[in-house]
């Protein structure tokens, strides 16, 4: 079916800004594949059905809207922690800043490294589970980049990795325009946790592919921040095998628009697979989480919980879906999205999906919007508590229960420390 002309003339002006990275005959391969999906989907419009309730504008224009650069007056995330830092400054590797990629213990290069050869281990995973994610939703923001990526991380691990790796994306150009893309590969019985924190850039489109083997485990920890006038896409592209766990959380506190995309395919028996988030607007902030969990094997498990806090205008938009194909008998699925507006002027729209075909599951899904208790307000300011204070204990209180889907207890008191230091810089 041919493109609606308005959608065609901006997919072509995008693309014309663009050009597509030299590499090997692997990756320009897929490179090349996966421009062919972009021209046949599009990018998105408003019409998009799953773009209804996010203007994806800035996303597609030739040219990144400015966003300016802020001081950092928290301190860089993750900081006290013992971790592989892999640096990147408005998509560009830092080499200086990174550590030493060698020393690792795992199996870790830059794309633009793997990109140059002409075989790599990474072939049957770059763009082969973006192209996946793409059917029942279309999600041309994650073609796009895996069309036009020029740099980001592979790993291979192949057992417990020593410490987590931990990309850090700096911002320092106020028209910088980032395509970072990230393909990881955990064999079987691998462990690994990834960290991320960072604006990365003025306009940031980032996919990371997963490839979780039997009974591996992959750890995800997202913050993102600092920067407020920054416009984000991310997408995350899952594959689990047999008894095999994948836990995401992401938390966000800043940022003008940020859509965040998580696709994930649970393909093996007694796999599981938690994503949650975190967000926290003020004034105009946009922040979106769209999740499609697809279980195709028996005996899994996901959930998705994600809370939002929302002030002065600001926006928050959950789309969650789980699938339930016929042969995924004894699922268990549940999903959770609720939000916590602290004024009439704020937003949230949700739009939670069950999909069932198999009869014997256990599945559900919740969303509620809803102010502070009055009741638990009024009880702790009996005690003593200040008006701001007592809203903020309140508002951690609400936000627990995805902070708690992250398993390592020393990154669930770091994300906590994160969400106070933001709502004592917001303080009233």
């Amino acid at each position: 079916m041919a493109l609606p002309q308005a959608k065609l003339d901006a997919t072509e002006a995008r693309l014309a800004a663009l050009a597509l990275p030299a590499g090997g005959t692997w990756i320009t391969q897929a490179r090349e594949a996966a421009l062919a999906r972009v021209r046949e989907m599009g990018l998105p419009g408003r019409r998009d059905e799953y773009w209804k309730f996010t203007r994806p504008d800035t996303l597609i224009v030739p040219q990144a809207p400015k966003a300016a650069v802020f001081a950092d007056d928290e301190g860089l995330p993750f900081d006290d922690m013992d971790r592989l830092r892999v640096v990147f400054v408005d998509g560009v590797f830092d080499a200086e800043a990174s550590d030493d990629l060698s020393a690792a213990g795992i199996e870790i290069e830059r794309l633009e490294t793997a990109a140059a050869q002409d075989i790599h281990w990474a072939k049957d995973i770059y763009g082969t589970l973006e192209k996946a994610g793409q059917n029942p939703v279309m999600r041309p923001l994650a073609a796009l980049n895996s069309a036009y990526a020029t740099d980001g991380v592979v790993i291979r691990v192949t057992g417990k990795a020593k410490k987590p790796v931990s990309l850090i994306y700096h911002h320092q150009s106020e028209t910088s325009d980032a395509i970072l893309h990230n393909v990881i590969k955990l064999e079987k019985g691998a462990e690994l946790t990834v960290l991320e924190n960072g604006p990365a850039a003025a306009r940031f489109n980032q996919v990371m592919e997963v490839d979780v083997a039997d009974t591996a485990r992959f750890h995800h920890v997202r913050i993102q921040g600092r920067d407020h006038e920054r416009h984000a896409a991310t997408h995350i592209f899952a594959r689990l095998g047999t008894e095999s766990v994948f836990k995401s959380f992401t938390m966000t506190v800043n940022g003008v628009m940020t859509r965040n995309e998580c696709v994930i395919e649970l393909t093996g028996d007694d796999a599981m697979a938690h994503v949650a988030g975190a967000a926290m607007g003020d004034g105009d902030f946009h922040q979106d989480d769209t999740v499609f969990i697809t279980h195709d094997a028996v005996n899994c498990e996901s959930r998705q919980v994600f809370k939002k806090v929302l002030r002065n205008g600001a926006t928050g938009v959950f789309q969650g879906k789980i699938l339930v194909q016929p042969e995924a008998q004894k699922t268990d699925g549940y999903q959770i999205s609720q939000s916590l507006l602290l004024d009439d002027d704020s937003n949230f729209l949700a739009k939670p999906e069950l999909e069932i075909y198999a009869d014997d599951v256990a599945c559900s899904h919740g969303s509620t919007t809803g102010a502070i208790d009055e009741d638990m307000l009024f009880y702790l300011r009996a005690r003593g508590l200040p008006l701001g204070k007592a809203q903020d204990l309140l508002v951690l209180a609400f936000l627990a229960e995805a902070v708690e889907e992250i398993e390592d207890e020393p990154l669930r008191e770091h994300i906590t420390v994160r969400l106070q230091g933001w709502l004592e810089r917001h303080s009233r």
